[in-house]
């Protein structure tokens, strides 16, 4: 197959497509098209360099921008394109734990922890180990997932804990994760810890993933950590075949562990790396990129780089200052509506972003009072829904009957007067023996400390759920169905939701979940003969899911968009507003004590180049916090803005003529309404 679609890319995008000599970095700028480069690098590697399609590994962040970018090299490749390995950093990291399970002393269909269940997890083993202090858990879980993130074993963070939390942390450290071991469970973090760790240990398992990966493609490479770097780094340093695409402008999730530093780093690690700037940008307008351009350059750069756009001019950028809070709301919501008419607009094409998630609530009740649609981001997960839950802890425990949360969630769904004494006194037994809650309850012993009817109870559980697992591996499907028919699920449904239309949506979720679960079995029949292993593959799948992302709203319905900047981050829209652009919001009053505002700036630089044709950026005099007014002042970015860039009422009244002007346009847009 020959690659003939260079031509439509500008000369540095085709540079970054073209150049395969060695390691590369794309730093790409906002608007500037980075997805396609990767895409269209990966079509010139099989189309014209005769790379093997399942020798390229393309990683990014999120399920979704994976997704696209499959759909996007499915439209060039066709069907060479399911060769290639496009996922997430722990979908990756899932892969090399799966096909290497004896290595990490794990056995097949082995649990996946998410936030919830390491917590409990950790609870309990703090709860045992020193009674009272549990409060103090959910610090230690940070530190565990920090120590992670930074490659750190139990043995290195004894010596480095220097305070009673982190000694503490460091005991749980240890314990944890040897009851993970026991559970036949890893959490979320392990995902990419333990696969980088025995890559770094062992020298045959390097040998056979680099000889899998010829060529890797990193996206948003400002946002990894140190283990995720590290992870990169071993798998590419037999060939260093590697593009990576980043943008330190954009990286605004130090909170998360990421080291924008890692772009800069890898100077000393690739010494041949070759580096492309894509600096023009297809989203905003000049004025909109210039005033980006100036904000960030007040943050200190490894690489310099200068966003531009051949669009053009366009508006200015409006600074609004309001009385207070509501007056704010107010504003945004009448300006909407007023842009909507003058310009008709769909209500699609307006997106409100905030630093955080508390200031939409005053919007909210404006837009709601004015029957206004709106959409915030990060709604609640598909898969964080109760039934959703209880059928997946079905499928976790029937793959693996020694995840004992799995268990605990659905021994009593339906109810089966299975109590919390019977309860403790089976966690105990288990706990003897050293084995999972379900296995306890196939033990003769077990039946010695239970009474006849919670022995009854807890038996008929289990035979029946085991009865269950000998069957899916003969018919996945029939099993699954069977098993929510033997339960009476749907009746179960309606007795426990509020009206009978909920109870009908909400199995309307379970058959939505089973019918792509049956998908997914169907799509990999080619891949694997073992039907245990495909099921346990699908149910893997689909808990790595759930912790990495929500659940899309697919309805292209007609919405005002609300979400944080960090949530708006890669999105955009026709006209952004920026509400409460004030001092100790943005910048947040933590990163102003802590004396940190470079990452501050990237996050206003993120929300500016956001705004296609039209930004408003908006703060308060007055603001109400914790029950009281406080005095607000402008953020210190408004004014590191290019004074030729911006229109700052407040500053520069409007003439008489431009008033008149809006004023027309608005009466336009009513009778163009009405017509």
């Amino acid at each position: 197959m020959q690659y003939t679609s260079l031509n439509s890319l500008n000369p540095p995008q085709q540079r970054a497509v073209k150049y395969i000599d060695g390691p590369m970095l794309v730093l790409a700028g906002a608007g500037s098209g980075k997805t396609r480069v990767i895409t269209e690098k990966i079509a010139y590697l099989v189309g014209q360099c005769g790379y093997a399609p399942n020798k390229i590994v393309a990683v990014t962040f999120t399920n979704k921008a994976a997704q696209e970018m499959r759909h996007r090299l499915s439209n060039a490749l066709g069907k060479q394109a399911r060769g290639v390995g496009i996922s997430t950093f722990h979908t990756l990291g899932l892969q090399i734990l799966r096909r290497d399970l004896a290595m990490f002393d794990l056995n097949s269909g082995f649990s996946i922890f998410d936030a919830e269940d390491s917590l409990g997890l950790l609870k309990e083993l703090a709860m045992h180990e020193r009674g009272d202090e549990v409060d103090i858990v959910k610090t230690c879980q940070y530190l565990i997932s920090d120590w992670k993130n930074e490659l750190l074993r139990p043995t290195d963070v004894h010596k480095l804990a220097s305070n009673p939390i982190e000694v503490q942390a460091a005991a749980l450290f240890e314990r944890y994760q040897r009851s993970l071991a026991a559970y036949n469970a890893v959490d979320f973090d392990d995902l990419i810890y333990r696969p980088v760790l025995a890559l770094r240990d062992n020298p045959e398992l390097l040998e056979k993933w680099q000889s899998r990966v010829h060529y890797l493609l990193v996206d948003e490479y400002q946002d990894t950590n140190t283990s995720q770097y590290e992870l990169v780094q071993l798998l590419t340093a037999s060939r260093q075949m590697l593009t990576v695409v980043g943008d330190d402008d954009q990286s605004i999730y130090a909170w998360r562990g990421a080291r924008p530093e890692n772009l800069g780093k890898l100077q000393e690690d690739y010494r041949k790396l070759e580096l492309v700037k894509l600096e023009q940008n297809y989203r905003s307008t000049p004025t909109i990129l210039n005033a980006a351009n100036q904000l960030i350059a007040n943050n200190p750069h490894v690489f310099e780089k200068q966003l531009w756009s051949s669009l053009a001019p366009g508006e200015p950028i409006r600074i609004e200052c309001r009385t207070d809070d509501q007056d704010e709301v107010d504003y945004i919501v009448d300006s909407i509506l007023d842009r909507r008419l003058r310009s008709r607009a769909d209500l699609s094409d307006f997106a409100v972003l905030y630093r955080g998630n508390f200031q939409a609530r005053l919007l909210e009740m404006r837009l709601q009072a004015d029957q206004l649609p709106y959409r915030i981001s990060g709604g609640t997960s598909f898969f964080a829904r109760n039934e959703i839950k209880d059928v997946m802890a079905y499928l976790r425990l029937l793959v693996n009957p020694d995840d004992d949360s799995a268990f605990l969630r659905v021994v009593n769904v339906p109810r089966r007067g299975i109590g919390a004494q019977t309860l403790e006194t089976v966690a105990a037994y288990a706990k003897n023996r050293d084995c999972g809650l379900l296995s306890a309850c196939s033990e003769m012993g077990l039946y010695t400390q239970l009474s006849g009817k919670a022995a009854q109870s807890v038996r008929g559980f289990s035979d029946w759920l085991l009865a269950k697992q000998r069957y899916l591996a003969e018919s996945p499907m029939a099993a699954v169905r069977e098993l929510l028919a033997d339960i009476g699920y749907e009746d179960w449904l309606l007795q426990n939701s509020s009206t009978p239309a909920a109870a009908e949506k909400r199995w309307a979720n379970v058959q939505f979940l089973l019918g792509n679960i049956e998908k997914d079995l169907k799509d990999r029949d080619d891949e694997v003969e073992d039907t245990d292993q495909a099921i346990e593959a699908v149910i893997g799948k689909l808990v790595l899911r759930d912790m990495l992302e929500r659940q899309e709203n697919d309805e292209e319905m007609d919405q005002i968009q609300l979400l944080t900047l960090h949530a708006a981050k890669g999105l955009e829209f026709r006209h952004v507003y920026m509400m409460g652009v004030e001092e100790r919001i943005l910048p947040h009053h933590n990163s102003i004590d802590e004396g940190n505002i470079d990452e501050e700036r990237r996050l206003a630089y993120v929300g500016i180049t956001r705004a296609q044709e039209t930004l408003t950026m908006v703060y308060t005099r007055k603001r109400k916090q914790h029950g009281h007014v406080i005095n607000c002042e402008p953020s210190r970015f408004l004014d590191e803005l290019p004074a030729d860039c911006i229109h700052w009422p407040q500053r520069n009244a409007a003439s008489p003529e431009a008033n008149q002007q809006r004023g027309e346009q608005t009466l336009s847009g009513l009778k163009a309404l009405f017509d």
